[in-house]
């Protein structure tokens, strides 16, 4: 078994085409033919069907896909990790984050950090919380950037803390409740409340911290897209509750307003999480060490 194998095994599970495989890997369609054939001999087992001139995946295949991503994203590690010990303000860092951190957030500490190291190169991966863990497990990047209502294992990844994040209620700003110091969480009742469907974290975060203060909702209306609800109450639709790193700008500005509830806060820890195992690029590990010592950039320094 040899890298080239493992890799026309991938391409040719991502597009089913031994024609487009041996296009993307430049190569001729009996040498993909003779690298899968030579593969599964090894494994003895066979990893796609062969069904009515179609290309499937059998479960083998299905199964082995996961090992043999990680086996590239290990080895492709590898090559940088060695080539940043040269130099460890170059190279490349690939990371994930969770929605409203990558968009919000993270673009801030990537311009910090270009300040300093400018040959620095960054790939940033925003995705829902499931899809960030599958992308860790399989060694496709090397940290995430989340909150800490995600469960992980403690004894399988490392957590380092970064910041807070408060959640806030959010109105038009001519809406009623504005020109009140707080509002009673009984109130809320009133209000069509604009929220992520199923599933989301933060909405699952939402609903166990309003259960535990005793907030009860009204008509939900569901909505995919953070932008599209701050767009949807900032036309009177109805309220929310959302992050409040995510709508600074808007009140400050004066297009959404913030409102307190009474006798209830939303407050949840964001963290930077990898393998207890995983060995680090020199270009990696200086980041993240720069990143939970020194303050955060402009307005997202008070989340510390």
């Amino acid at each position: 078994m040899n890298i080239n194998q493992i890799e026309a095994f991938l391409v040719l599970a991502e597009c089913l085409s031994v024609t487009e495989t041996a296009r993307r890997m430049h190569c001729t369609q009996p040498a993909v033919t003779m690298r899968i054939r030579m593969l599964e001999q090894e494994l003895d087992t066979v990893l796609f069907d062969r069904i009515a001139k179609r290309m499937h995946l059998t479960q083998q295949g299905v199964a082995f896909r996961d090992y043999a991503l990680q086996v590239v994203n290990a080895l492709g590690a590898a090559r940088e990790h060695l080539r940043q010990m040269g130099d460890p303000l170059s190279g490349t860092i690939h990371f994930g984050a969770s929605n409203f951190i990558g968009v919000y957030l993270v673009p801030a500490i990537i311009a910090q950090q270009k300040q300093r190291a400018p040959k620095l190169a960054f790939e940033l991966d925003i995705a829902s919380s499931a899809e960030l863990i599958r992308r860790l497990e399989a060694n496709s990047v090397e940290f995430l950037i989340v909150s800490d209502q995600i469960e992980l294992d403690s004894q399988r990844f490392l957590f380092r803390d970064l910041c807070r994040d408060e959640l806030v209620l959010i109105t038009a700003p001519d809406h009623p409740f504005v020109r009140r110091d707080e509002v009673a969480p009984g109130e809320l009742a009133k209000e069509t409340f604009l929220i992520k469907p199923e599933p989301s974290a933060t909405r699952q975060f939402l609903m166990e911290r309003m259960r535990r203060s005793g907030i009860r909702l009204g008509p939900e209306m569901h909505i995919s897209s953070l932008e599209a609800i701050k767009q949807g109450v900032m036309h009177g639709l109805g309220v929310s509750i959302v992050s409040r790193m995510a709508v600074a700008q808007e009140i400050a500005g004066g297009l959404l307003a913030g409102v307190p509830i009474a006798g209830a806060s939303f407050e949840r820890g964001i963290r930077i999480v990898h393998h207890r195992g995983k060995l680090l690029s020199p270009a990696t590990a200086r980041f993240l060490d720069l990143l939970v010592s020194e303050p955060l950039p402009g307005r997202f320094a008070a989340l510390r």
